[in-house]
């Protein structure tokens, strides 16, 4: 049985961990404010952008741009799969994860090869220990916040290596963010880039032609979509690690309880196996 002793230094280890536990999620709460607002400013522009890429492209030919062009079939897949870099929030990871995971053995049988590109250290950790998935390509880690430089260099070397011929379709897993109790894992599609054709799409006037206005915004629409399914899995970690470590502290407020009430039954013993040694002792005199 565990003495008097021991169980207070038990107190005192999870009062520092309830102090390390509320630290995060003050800290988690903070940045997941700032990015709630940088996914819900980037949203109206990412529908915007497509809705007026649609428009231009209806009026082009179908070969207006290498990367719109879709593969007559697939043989060859690059994944993108983002993460965070550090834990303590859930299961968020290991759901992104199983997701890929799911992709990658749904498509594995109809493919020639497959490279996976990582976002995270979670992720990069995960999949170069598991060859039997694809070749690891290349990772980026150490985002801690999200800027469009990052998203221009991953889009960048994605979009050149679909213009080379070195894929057929580039794939996107990352976590939608819904609130901060849920976050969906999701799968999306990023080459070929899917424009959306409207029944009445709207008419703009171009200078000098439509072709030359897809260079411009196809590569930018591609740096967006990876800008904005980052800005969405960095909302969805701090939400889930706010909500891991608020679940994390009450835990440790009930275990300081419980704890608590063994050392006073234990205090209230010691004292009354004390009263009877007196007691017994007097009257032995």
């Amino acid at each position: 049985m565990a003495t008097l002793r021991d169980i207070r230094n038990r107190i005192d280890g999870v009062a520092k961990t309830q102090k390390i536990t509320r630290a995060m999620k003050m800290v988690a709460t903070a940045k997941f404010a700032r990015a709630t607002n940088a996914i819900n400013a980037a949203r109206p522009y990412a529908k915007k952008l497509r809705e007026v890429l649609g428009s231009v492209s209806s009026g082009a030919d179908a070969d207006a741009h290498p990367l719109l062009a879709v593969r007559p079939s697939v043989r060859k897949l690059d994944l993108l799969v983002i993460t965070s870099d550090r834990g303590l929030c859930g299961a968020y990871n290991a759901n992104i994860i199983k997701r890929a995971e799911r992709e990658l053995v749904s498509r594995h049988p109809s493919l020639d090869s497959i490279s996976i590109f990582c976002v995270g250290r979670k992720a990069t950790d995960y999949f170069r220990r598991r060859k039997q998935y694809g070749e690891m390509v290349k990772s980026w880690q150490g985002i801690s916040t999200v800027t469009p430089a990052h998203a221009r260099e991953i889009a960048g070397v994605l979009s050149e290596r679909y213009e080379q011929g070195l894929t057929d379709e580039v794939k996107l897993v990352y976590s939608e963010f819904v609130s901060a109790l849920s976050q969906k894992p999701t799968t999306e599609v990023l080459l070929p880039l899917r424009v959306e054709s409207t029944e009445a799409p709207l008419v703009y006037e171009v200078e000098p032609d439509a072709e030359s206005l897809l260079a411009l915004l196809v590569p930018r629409a591609v740096e967006f979509a990876v800008f904005r399914a980052m800005l969405e899995n960095q909302a969805g970690e701090h939400g889930a690690r706010m909500t891991a470590m608020e679940s994390a502290t009450s835990n440790t407020q009930e275990l300081i309880k419980s704890l608590t009430l063994v050392a006073n039954k234990v205090r209230q013993s010691k004292i009354t196996a004390e009263l009877v040694e007196i007691v017994s002792g007097a009257e032995s005199l």
